[in-house]
């Protein structure tokens, strides 16, 4: 005699084969690949950030699912903050046998992971973010690029290249860039009554980050060359403005830019045959790495330059240093073997 299901046993199969499906989707919706497609959307949608950006936080978090892949982890609910630590670290030495990035693509990716975390929380699909507590790589100090004193010479030649008023308006914004160190905002902002260029020691009174002013010594040739363009070329040009304090003007008697200040700088390296990228702060690094090779005191540099901490000034002295120990290995007999 075949036994008869028992009164109400359907009903109950039929619930648990519903919570199964129900199980099934839930840990579906908790996949890796489905939470980012989600949170794509999100970014997509409700941030309404652009197609090349979306993309970018793809192609950073498809590396970071892969990673956590090869760790035996398939959803978010699972990342633990040494999962994310690991992660920061692959991207800096490329131990998944991908490229290593430098500090301010990892600093991207590591954005991208924080920001997919933090969604997950707030959506409710995680219960904690393994990622808050993990910072990116720190980005490495770059040395200031310097240019030589060769260099220096040929660009301030090139500068002033060519008749009439421009060129030597460009020779004299570019020994001033070079013989002051000052930045470009403090250069094209001089005005005429910040000259001092009479007595022993020639002087410009600069107006630097947070219009802290400082003065400085002008040298010979800065001071040479200011006074050919104050007396030779800025009177024809100011005749074409409406008059304006500023020493540095363009053809139109207005003041000049710190773009158009940009583009001299540019030219005149081109025609000098300056391969390198050169900008105006190329002359600031020159100027203070020039000083300190002389045997400037640190200090005095940092005067000069208007830093306000003498740390930011001894980031010249490393360039100064690895100069020295370029020209040891290239020509002490004993340094290498």
């Amino acid at each position: 005699m075949t036994a008869q299901p028992r009164a109400g046993a359907a009903p109950a199969q039929a619930q648990a084969g519903a919570d199964a499906a129900a199980a099934q989707a839930q840990a579906g919706a908790g996949t890796l690949g489905r939470a980012l497609a989600d949170y794509l959307a999100h970014l997509t949608v409700e941030r309404g950030m652009s197609e090349h950006t979306v993309a970018a936080y793809r192609r950073d978090l498809e590396r970071y699912t892969a990673y956590l892949a090869t760790r035996g982890v398939h959803a978010l609910g699972e990342v633990r903050e040494a999962d994310v630590a690991g992660y920061v670290e692959v991207i800096r030495t490329g131990a998944d046998g991908r490229s290593a990035l430098a500090a301010s693509s990892a600093g991207r990716a590591v954005t991208a992971v924080r920001g997919w975390h933090k969604f997950a929380l707030e959506e409710g699909t995680t219960a904690e973010d393994p990622s808050a507590a993990v910072r990116p790589p720190a980005a490495g100090k770059r040395l200031p690029k310097a240019i030589s004193v060769e260099e220096v010479e040929r660009l301030l030649e090139a500068a002033s290249l060519g008749e009439g008023p421009v060129p030597l308006r460009d020779r004299a914004l570019l020994e001033v860039l070079y013989g002051t160190g000052a930045r470009i905002s403090e250069a094209v902002g001089l005005a005429v009554d910040d000259l001092a260029l009479d007595g022993d020691v020639a002087t410009l009174r600069l107006f630097g980050k947070g219009r802290k002013e400082r003065v400085v010594p002008a040298g010979h040739y800065a001071v040479e060359a200011l006074e050919a363009y104050l007396v030779r070329a800025r009177p024809a040009l100011a005749r074409a403005g409406r008059g304006t304090p500023l020493v540095f003007l363009n053809t139109r008697g207005n003041p000049l830019s710190r773009q158009s200040a940009w583009a001299v700088l540019q030219q005149a390296a081109g025609r000098a045959g300056l391969d390198q990228r050169i900008s105006p702060h190329t002359l600031r690094h020159s100027f203070a790495t020039h000083l300190l090779a002389g045997g400037a005191d640190v200090r005095v540099v940092q005067e000069l330059l208007g830093h306000a901490s003498v740390t930011t000034t001894q980031i010249y002295t490393q360039v100064t240093v690895q100069t020295m120990r370029e020209v040891y290995a290239a020509a002490h007999p004993r340094a290498r073997g």
